[in-house]
């Protein structure tokens, strides 16, 4: 899979707004069929940051959302409400959902 992280820095006039801003974006990703999540959270240091996780199945998923009429249009819309351009990192994973994080399992009776 492709797995995407960005961070996003909203001008602080925007930021409780953000995911009103930016809701027509992220549903319309989710419906993608490539699409695995596409999930934003904000961050507890800093008010104004919103990151967001992606995964896409592959490549070619991937390329259908860079492709895509709704990409093109959060291109147009969302730059007027961001302080920077969005830092990201992207790579592909040989897997195709999360992992349990073995070093914290959880046992409950």
């Amino acid at each position: 899979m492709i797995f995407i992280t960005a961070k996003f820095q909203i001008l602080p006039e925007h930021a409780e707004d953000w995911p009103r801003i930016a809701a027509d974006f992220t549903e319309a990703t989710r419906a993608e069929e490539g699409c695995l999540w596409f999930d934003w959270s904000r961050s507890l240091d800093d008010p104004n940051e919103y990151v967001l996780v992606e995964a896409f199945r592959d490549g070619e998923a991937g390329g259908v959302h860079v492709s895509s009429a709704h990409f093109a249009q959060a291109q147009r819309e969302l730059p007027p409400y961001l302080a920077a351009t969005p830092r990201i990192v992207s790579t592909q994973v040989d897997q195709q959902d999360w992992s349990e994080l073995g070093e914290m399992t959880v046992e409950r009776d």
